[in-house]
């Protein structure tokens, strides 16, 4: 008969029995089970290393083999010391994580900053991050400001007034946000919003220790008035804006306001920093410039990110400013994480200075305004009073003003329960939100869905 099967017969009783018994009970001895299952006393030897490996059993010299004690459940873990160490929550954390989570199965997003999936140039990109990363060169320590052909691209795209040397590339239109306060302020300084304006900013600001101001804003961008009042009331030096299709609202600022809000930002000796996401979002019409093209003094700091015209995994944005502001930048993301990864820049130029970047651009404003009209024709079908009487030229967002009575987080919580994803507006707010409003986002959900996902939204508001 095998010692292989001697063994497995062993272990097969020796198991069995610590099974059924408690911790800390005798079980047969060597001697036993080598009469019991015809084994040599090697065998058993073997077979009871095995189960205390395991923690089957223990042995104890000179006294036998008994029944391992199993520990009891580990008591869990007290992290409750944190609390103190960490002290509160900064503001708008818990909003952000809410507008970056993903939608649940089943539910329409009418809410989110980033394309639909649908609308992304997904083959593009990843043709040309291919290609990029099949060159050893791309994998290479570049400058630590970015490639100077990337900077000088979107120099130009800046409209003429900053030069490839201004830039510098940043993962993200995030990520430079963050460095341009840290870099550009300190804790406890004030940072001019407009109000309503991105969250993220605020978030942000917030982080960094700032104290932020709202500043009114309307159809045709921030007031000039109240923003040359809030400088001289406040001595605030940064005013952050989104001169083109600002989300949340879609207000672009006129032209004629545009050479006022300049004025005071000259006047107040500030820095003006221009978040011109949208530029690529245009569904009707020529876009006007950037702030940053007709600012020779070097008053406006000019942020592009591509992430909200593309897709969210291409993390590239130019940041730029004139003199020592621009020096401070650069040396603020070097400090953040040294460069942005050679081939994703390499593939984000490919893309920009192909064919394929302007039939993208061509395809998007079409798809977009689609997009638009189906929500604000399913909107004056079924909830005309959320529907906004003036229209976004671009962008990604409609703001709707609820009715007076309405509780905007409520209506989002019963929306989300009914099968469509809003985000209530008083997050986008500094101060008191002047009424209850919605954001609701046309660039997430095909067109053929707006009219179910406009009626999920009037089941939640009115009722079935």
């Amino acid at each position: 008969m095998g010692n292989g099967n001697a063994a497995d017969r062993v272990i097969q009783d020796l198991r069995t029995a610590a099974g059924a018994s408690p911790a800390g009970t005798r079980l047969p001895s060597v001697r036993e089970l080598t009469v019991r299952h015809q084994a040599s006393p090697v065998t058993v030897a073997e077979a009871i290393r095995q189960l205390v490996a395991e923690g089957v059993v223990e042995t104890r010299s000179g006294r036998g083999t008994f029944v391992a004690v199993r520990p009891g459940p580990a008591a869990p873990p007290d992290l409750s010391w944190q609390t103190v160490a960490l002290g509160p929550r900064r503001p708008g954390e818990e909003e952000m994580q809410a507008l970056l989570s993903l939608p649940p199965a089943g539910a329409i997003p009418l809410s989110g900053g980033y394309l639909d999936a649908d609308l992304q140039p997904a083959a593009a990109l990843g043709a040309a991050l291919a290609r990029a990363a099949r060159q050893p060169a791309a994998w290479q320590r570049g400058p630590a400001e970015g490639r100077e052909d990337l900077r000088a691209w979107f120099a130009r795209e800046a409209g003429g007034g900053l030069r490839a040397a201004d830039m510098v590339i940043c993962p993200g239109g995030q990520a430079a946000l963050s460095s341009t306060l840290r870099a550009l302020s300190g804790p406890g300084d004030t940072l001019l919003v407009e109000s309503p304006t991105y969250l993220g900013a605020l978030a942000t600001a917030h982080a960094a220790g700032l104290r932020v101001v709202p500043v009114p804003a309307d159809h045709d961008g921030v007031r000039p008035d109240h923003l040359a009042a809030a400088f001289t009331r406040t001595g605030a030096r940064l005013f952050y804006c989104q001169p083109l299709y600002a989300n949340p609202t879609g207000a672009t600022l006129s032209p004629g306001r545009r050479p006022e809000v300049l004025a005071a930002v000259r006047a107040a000796g500030a820095f003006l920093i221009e978040d011109d996401y949208a530029r690529d979002l245009t569904v009707d019409g020529k876009p006007p410039p950037p702030l940053a093209s007709g600012d020779p003094h070097g008053h406006v700091v000019y942020l592009r990110s591509l992430t909200k015209s593309a897709a969210p995994g291409l993390r590239v944005a130019g940041l730029g400013a004139r003199g020592p502001a621009g020096a401070r930048l650069r040396a603020a993301r070097l400090l953040d994480d040294f460069f942005v990864a050679g081939p994703m820049q390499q593939a984000t130029l490919e893309f920009v200075t192909s064919p394929a970047w302007g039939r993208h651009r061509r395809s998007l404003r079409a798809e977009l305004g689609n997009r638009r009209a189906a929500l604000l024709a399913a909107l004056r079908r079924h909830l005309p009073d959320l529907a906004p009487t003036v229209i976004p030229r671009g962008g990604l967002h409609l703001w709707a003003r609820l009715p007076d009575g309405f509780d905007d987080v409520a209506v989002a919580s019963a929306a989300a329960a009914a099968g469509v994803i809003v985000f209530p507006g008083r997050a986008w707010h500094a101060a008191e939100p002047p009424g209850p409003f919605l954001r609701l986002t046309y660039a997430a959900t095909p067109a053929d869905t707006m009219e179910e996902a406009v009626q999920r939204l009037r089941r939640a508001i009115l009722g079935p």
